[in-house]
């Protein structure tokens, strides 16, 4: 070979190696500039239907431009790698479960791994993957082009195409329908979203007529979204209210709303209730509203009716909570005690090691407990009616098969039951309603479950009976535990439309 083709042939390989480390390079920087970008915008990853879209058709584009740039399969592995390892460098440091920590060592940790940093990975990491594959394919030479090798492309995007079919599929609630399965002429079914304290949050209106007494529902938690519960089992009391189930600030539909995290408050939350109370008089002309609230939603309640009597009709406990950390200092003596009954040492060394509550900042030992739930309090069979409804529902875990969650509104909900109790819980500690709440200036309906579990019920009873109220009743009921207002709900239909409503709503 001659100097002068020697020559040639260094720089053709001299020209192609800067060519293949310019398109290397752009192809990378690009990846690199996606994920640092989005750790900006979206550090919490994509928490709404617009943001996944995004998310999605950004990640197709970049792994497009990074597959021709490299034209090479390796893209499809390299290009998330660098996406996972920018964004995760440069986002701030989480501040709730879902994105702080990895925390393997039980089943919120890994949930919380699987609906924060899981789900931002499926609809970033696969379209960047089907992108990078898609751009490696058509930059390489037709030879190279076989079905054996497509494969992996096919079914990368069908996983895609199928992950955009979900997020097209929009939330509704369904109609309200008369016994021939028709709608009913005037009535209401919908799903809307208010301001509240400056945040966008989701309320569900379900009533056959706006004309009926405004009923408005607190769900428990903190972070727990009862749309499609409420609307299975409350559905009767549509007949006879304006039936209001609310997503509040962090849960379910409302999970956005949960930044910045320095909103969570308990006083917002109670501002955050009279707002929405407000909300609901001026737009069905009504003076006053009846409040239900199960669980955490009972100290939400009773802490707004407390501050604004003059909002409210009367007030509906299920599930009361009196104080949560003697509720959590009992639950935790008699974990141990059961653990000392069965002779498990693993439990007891477990709740060693927790410590007496209350716990700062982290649910886990809470979820610990709450998995012992059935293994503390005594065994009941609640009503046949309220199996059926549940069944024939199919809502699913949570109630994330309901219809009125879309795609990420499904995550979210699992996102606030472990976020949203993360932030709220701790400030409850303080609260103690046999001191703080002596009496209520509105008249007070507490549904009481002879199976709940004494370490919340005791402390119901005690407080119920000092409580002075213009007017107190108590009902007990032998078939259930917690969720009373739930598992009685013809109870509650009829105690609600024949004594409640008639002795608290003005005549016409």
């Amino acid at each position: 070979m001659t100097s002068k083709s020697i020559i040639s042939s260094r720089s053709r390989f001299d020209a192609g190696t800067k060519s293949w480390g310019l398109r290397t390079a752009v192809a990378l920087s690009s990846v690199v500039l996606t994920g640092c970008v989005s750790a900006w915008l979206i550090p919490n990853g994509p928490i709404t239907t617009a943001q996944v879209w995004w998310v999605m058709l950004t990640s197709i584009a970049v792994g497009l431009l990074a597959g021709v740039g490299l034209r090479s399969p390796w893209a499809m592995l390299l290009a998330p790698l660098v996406y996972v390892l920018c964004f995760e460098l440069v986002r701030p440091s989480g501040v709730v479960p879902t994105t702080g920590a990895f925390r393997l060592d039980n089943s919120y940790g890994i949930l919380a791994l699987l609906v924060g940093r899981g789900f931002h990975g499926l609809v970033a990491l696969l379209p960047l993957m089907l992108g990078a594959g898609l751009g490696a394919f058509i930059s390489r030479s037709s030879s190279d082009h076989t079905w054996l090798k497509a494969a992996p492309l096919i079914i990368l995007a069908a996983l895609v195409v199928g992950l955009a079919i979900g997020n097209r599929i929009p939330a509704r609630t369904p109609p309200i329908v008369d016994a021939e399965g028709q709608p009913v002429p005037g009535s209401i079914a919908e799903l809307t979203a208010v301001s509240l304290g400056g945040q966008a949050q989701t309320i569900m209106i379900r009533a056959q007529s706006a004309d009926l007494p405004v009923l408005l529902y607190l769900s428990g938690g903190p972070g727990q979204s009862d749309l499609p519960y409420s609307r299975v089992l409350l559905e009767d009391l549509t007949q006879d209210f304006v039936v209001v189930s609310w997503d509040q600030r962090g849960t379910g539909k409302s999970y956005p709303a949960l930044y910045p995290t320095a909103s969570v408050t308990l006083e917002q939350a109670v501002a955050d209730t009279i707002e929405l109370t407000d909300y609901l008089r001026q737009r069905f002309a009504e003076e006053k509203i009846y409040l239900l609230g199960e669980s955490w939603g009972t100290t939400l309640g009773v802490l707004a009716v407390q501050q604004r009597p003059d909002l409210y009709y009367a007030w509906i406990g299920s599930g009361q909570m009196v104080s949560q950390r003697e509720t959590d200092r009992q639950l935790y003596r008699d974990v141990l005690a059961l653990a000392e009954r069965t002779g498990n040492t693993t439990l007891s060394e477990q709740m060693m090691a927790f410590g007496e509550p209350p716990y700062a900042d982290t649910p886990y030992p809470n979820a610990a407990v709450m998995g012992l739930y059935d293994q503390l309090g005594q065994s009941y069979r609640p009503p046949q009616d309220y199996i059926d409804r549940g069944t024939a529902a199919h809502l699913g875990p949570w109630g994330i098969m309901g219809s009125e969650y879309s795609l990420v509104d499904k995550v979210n909900v699992l996102r606030g039951l472990i976020d949203m109790f993360t932030l709220m819980y701790p400030q409850l500690q303080g609260i103690d309603f046999r001191q703080d709440v002596p009496q209520l200036g509105v008249p007070v309906y507490i549904f009481d479950g002879a199976a709940e579990l004494p370490a919340r019920r005791d402390l119901v009873l005690e407080w119920f009976n000092q409580l002075d109220a213009p007017q107190k009743q108590l009902y007990t009921f032998d078939n259930a535990g917690h969720s009373v207002a739930f598992e009685q709900f013809s109870a509650l239909h009829e105690i609600l439309t024949g004594t409640i409503v008639p002795a608290t709503y003005p005549a016409p």
